[in-house]
C-alpha cells in the first residue's frame, strides 16, 4: 500500500478507500495481505469492489492464524451483498460458486469497529480509537 504521511499529532482513525482498479492486477493473496497489513495497523479498509466469496474466506482464515491476544485481535468484516440482476446464477450462489466480487467492503481491526446496523443500502458502524 502507498505510504501516506499523516502528522505526528493526529489522534483519529485512518481510513483507506481502496478503488476497484488498484485491486484489479493483485493476486488473491496481494489483496489479503495489502488489507491485513492496514488493519494491523488499526485502519480502516474500505473496498469500492468487495473480495470475491473465496478471496473473503481466505482473508478469514489467514486472519485466524495471525491472532496474537497481546498484538492482534482479528477483524470485523462487513460486505454488500450482489443485487439478483449483478450476474452471476441463482443456482451459483446457492451453491457457493459464484466467484462474483461483493460490493462494497468494510474491513477494520476487531477492537476497534463495532457493526450498528446492516442492510443492502446502508453499513453503519461505531469505531473506537484506542
Amino acid at each position: 500500500m502507498a505510504e501516506v504521511k499523516t502528522p505526528d499529532d493526529t489522534d483519529g482513525v485512518q481510513i483507506d478507500m481502496i478503488s476497484a482498479q488498484r485491486m484489479e492486477g493483485l493476486t488473491s493473496m496481494e489483496k489479503i495481505r495489502m488489507i491485513l497489513d492496514g488493519v494491523r495497523e488499526g485502519n480502516i479498509v474500505i473496498l469500492e469492489e468487495g473480495l470475491t466469496p473465496d478471496e473473503e474466506s481466505r482473508l478469514i482464515e489467514v486472519t485466524m492464524t495471525e491472532i496474537s491476544p497481546d498484538e492482534f485481535n482479528g477483524i470485523e468484516i462487513e460486505s454488500y451483498p450482489q443485487s439478483d440482476d449483478d450476474g452471476g446464477s441463482f443456482l451459483g450462489r446457492l451453491m457457493g460458486k459464484d466467484s462474483t466480487p461483493k460490493k462494497l467492503t468494510v474491513i477494520g481491526p476487531a477492537d476497534q469497529i463495532e457493526t450498528l446496523h446492516k442492510d443492502e443500502t446502508l453499513i453503519s458502524a461505531l469505531v473506537s480509537r484506542n
